[in-house]
């Protein structure tokens, strides 16, 4: 931080239909992993906070889930996180990503938008993949809707124009002291980081067969005397049928999701981990506020 500039400090709302592309921009935003990131939709389950820095400016991103028509108890309480990410926001973030579009998630957060107060700036994601001129038209379409003060034109994936609207939301911070210490990039907890990193492997290998209803708990998470990591953590399943799915043959696939959760975690934490998973059926899991907090949702009646 120089010695010059005040220091600015202010919290940017991002939100977008599933898989538009947040978690990705979020993580180059930052410039390292904080958001999980899966292919298939909604998985963005707690509001993963990222802090991008900017010479003397501290953005807090509020990585919000995708927002979706609410089904069940669940889908509620990731739909008032997401909201609730974009009140008191110095600006908000609308990804659009113009191939998939989903009109049918895009018009409800356009008409949710159109009445805020915030600042509110469209980013067509993937322009990597998307040809100029229906890109252009697009965004005309939908400032029109929303009153977006800004256009930016990005690829989350290759990081093209990312610059840019981090210069431009740095811009906008106000003046105030940091949140965070510098060293503490992510206030997502380490602990709750490595419950993400194995949900993400689980529905990575398992994302046809496995549904949405299954939860990773953080039990136990030591540092040992040699400076290793020692992680606990439960898979929780909503059936007994789906047990077989998650063992796989003579544990197999489970053994799987654990190592490759592992080495992403020594990766990302830069220590040597050892990563011990269990596999527990709740059929009430999604019906319970414990889990919920523990994954940084807020309880939805």
């Amino acid at each position: 931080m120089s010695d010059q500039a005040p220091p600015k400090c202010g919290l940017v709302a991002v939100i977008g239909a599933p898989n538009a592309g947040k978690s990705t921009l979020v993580n180059q935003l930052v410039g390292q992993k904080v958001a999980i990131t899966s292919a298939k939709a909604q998985t963005t389950r707690a509001r993963m906070l990222g802090i991008a820095l900017h010479d003397e400016v501290q953005m807090i991103l509020v990585d919000t889930p995708g927002i979706f028509a609410p089904k069940r108890r669940l889908d509620r309480a990731m739909v008032s996180a997401a909201w609730e990410g974009a009140v008191e926001a110095d600006a908000v973030l609308l990804i659009v990503d113009p191939v998939k579009q989903r009109r049918h998630e895009l018009i409800p957060l356009l008409e949710n938008l159109k009445g805020r107060p915030e600042r509110k700036y469209l980013v067509l994601n993937k322009v990597d993949v998307s040809k100029k001129e229906p890109l252009l038209a697009l965004a005309q379409e939908l400032t029109e809707m929303a009153d977006f003060a800004e256009v930016f034109f990005v690829s989350a994936l290759t990081g093209d124009g990312v610059p840019e609207l981090k210069t431009h939301l740095a811009s906008l911070m106000p003046e105030g002291v940091w949140h965070y210490p510098e060293d503490q990039v992510s206030d997502a907890s380490e602990r709750l980081l490595a419950t993400e990193v194995t949900r993400e492997q689980l529905y990575r290998q398992l994302h046809e067969e496995l549904p949405y209803d299954s939860a990773v708990r953080p039990e136990s998470y030591q540092t040992r005397p040699d400076g290793s990591v020692e992680i606990h953590q439960q898979i929780v399943i909503a059936r007994d049928s789906q047990k077989g799915i998650v063992l796989g043959k003579g544990g197999s696939k489970l053994k799987a999701i654990g190592e490759a959760a592992r080495a992403e975690l020594a990766e990302i934490l830069g220590v040597k981990v050892h990563l011990f998973l269990h596999v527990k059926v709740d059929e009430k899991w999604s019906e319970s506020r414990e889990i919920f907090e523990e994954i940084g949702l807020d309880w939805v009646k």
